[in-house]
């Protein structure tokens, strides 16, 4: 790299970026769970595959930002892109459970790795060109809208065009039978995301420029990772504020996992047929993307109303809760009043959602110092991925009906009664102001699908 890219030239790549990774990722999340029933996966089995995907994204949070500090954020990304090109063939065309499980921790792998570093390249860019005082929050925004718009285009893109396959001429038919059912339309809008990948793996290849990197010791990265871990659950046992913040991120992981085990199966009763049913999901998704949005927009005047920011945690957490207890009380109900409380109840979801994350990583960033604030962060999101594939393999085990539901609602209501107790006050640290980390907006953590 003979320099450094000028900061608006930074800005169009990193937004590329942005959208060309969740744009497959949103292709599948309509069709995926349709998809799997039709091969012939059971409920408990689709949970089972989707406790993998968590579970190996839990299990690499914290390492991938070591990854990407020693192997550069371009090579990390490019990772990223072919695991998810092979997670999404495997899945598309996998009919075997070993194959569909072997694809569903590949993608796992591939959200790990894909967390952070297009992040930190437009960073480090950006103050390689303008200093260490750059304003990043333009840039930032705009990679999150990017993603946003992404995923709710992937997603109806992703839940038409098996509806689209079987109108007229009945292409998917046709289709299907010169693959040997191979090849379902349902799994076509994974096979579009898989040509996307390519794409983005290309792109990251040609557009994402590195000044080389000085030597540094893989072996000893991998090796910090145990005291990472340790340092991370320590700040949740010195301070109760983090710990309800990391106990919150799991009962969010609970709700998530919920809607989106339960959601297609219940538009696929709706409709009638598995390919409408993925139509109504992907403007279900795609409204809830919208939802959290404005909720994370409502954030600051949600604190300001309620008093402070924890104070309106609790109130949009308990929002959320009710939305997933209203989606329960009328999980058996087929009448038209049913399905309109059914979809404020998910819109619910996802406003209260929206809403709570942005003032409970205020408190975190407020109670953490700079050195330990990544750490938290990824703590943060092991709770909710966790958490999210213990829930899913409980609801996999239940009866289909209102149970389900509620287990996710009581587990986010839980997390709402965890802020009535007022907080003493900030521990005291060794920075006087702490610089607030170069951080998207925290509705990307919890509002884009756990199972991608």
């Amino acid at each position: 790299m003979t320099g450094p890219l000028d900061t608006r030239t930074a800005f169009r790549r990193y937004v590329t970026v942005c959208a060309l990774f969740w744009l497959p990722l949103g292709l599948s999340l309509a069709p995926l769970i349709l998809l799997l029933t039709e091969r012939g996966m059971t409920m408990a089995t689709i949970a089972g595959l989707f406790a993998a995907h968590s579970l190996t994204a839990a299990a690499l949070e914290l390492p991938t930002g070591g990854l990407a500090d020693v192997l550069g954020r371009r090579a990390v990304l490019v990772a990223a892109g072919l695991l998810n090109l092979t997670a999404l063939a495997l899945v598309g065309l996998g009919s075997a459970p070993w194959l569909l499980a072997l694809g569903m921790v590949l993608m796992g792998a591939g959200r790990a790795l894909s967390s952070g570093p297009a992040e930190a390249w437009y960073v480090d860019t950006v103050h390689a060109d303008s200093g260490p005082e750059a304003d990043l929050r333009p840039g930032l925004a705009g990679g999150s809208s990017a993603t946003s718009a992404a995923l709710a285009g992937g997603t109806l893109l992703g839940g038409a065009l098996p509806w689209l396959l079987g109108v007229g001429p009945d292409l998917g038919a046709r289709l299907s039978e010169a693959s040997s059912g191979l090849v379902v339309p349902l799994s076509v809008p994974l096979l579009l995301g898989a040509a996307v990948e390519i794409a983005f793996v290309l792109y990251v290849l040609t557009a994402l420029s590195e000044p080389p990197r000085p030597p540094a010791s893989l072996r000893g990265v991998l090796r910090g990772i145990p005291a990472t871990v340790v340092d991370g659950l320590r700040l949740g046992g010195r301070d109760a504020l983090v710990r309800r913040v990391f106990l919150s991120a799991g009962a969010a992981g609970s709700a998530l996992v919920a809607i989106e085990l339960l959601v297609p199966g219940r538009a696929a009763a709706v409709t009638g047929a598995s390919e409408p049913g993925a139509v109504l999901f992907a403007v279900l998704a795609c409204a809830g993307f919208i939802c959290s949005g404005f909720g994370s927009h409502l954030a600051p005047l949600t604190a300001r109303l309620a008093g402070s920011g924890e104070r309106a945690v609790m109130v949009s957490l308990g929002a959320g809760a009710s939305g997933l207890l209203l989606l329960g009380a009328t999980a058996t109900s087929t009448g038209a009043g049913a399905l309109v409380l059914s979809a404020a109840g998910y819109g619910l979801v996802y406003l209260g959602l929206g809403a709570a994350g942005p003032n409970q990583n205020d408190i975190l960033h407020r109670r953490v110092t700079r050195a330990g604030r990544a750490t938290a962060l990824s703590v943060q999101s092991l709770a909710l991925q966790l958490v999210g594939a213990l829930t899913g393999l409980v609801i996999g085990a239940l009866q289909p009906g209102p149970v389900p539901w509620l287990l996710g609602g009581t587990a986010l209501l839980a997390g709402s009664l965890l802020w009535l107790r007022r907080s003493g006050p900030a521990p005291s640290t060794p920075e006087a102001t702490p610089p607030p980390r170069a951080a998207a907006p925290s509705t990307s953590r919890e509002a884009a699908p756990r199972e991608i």
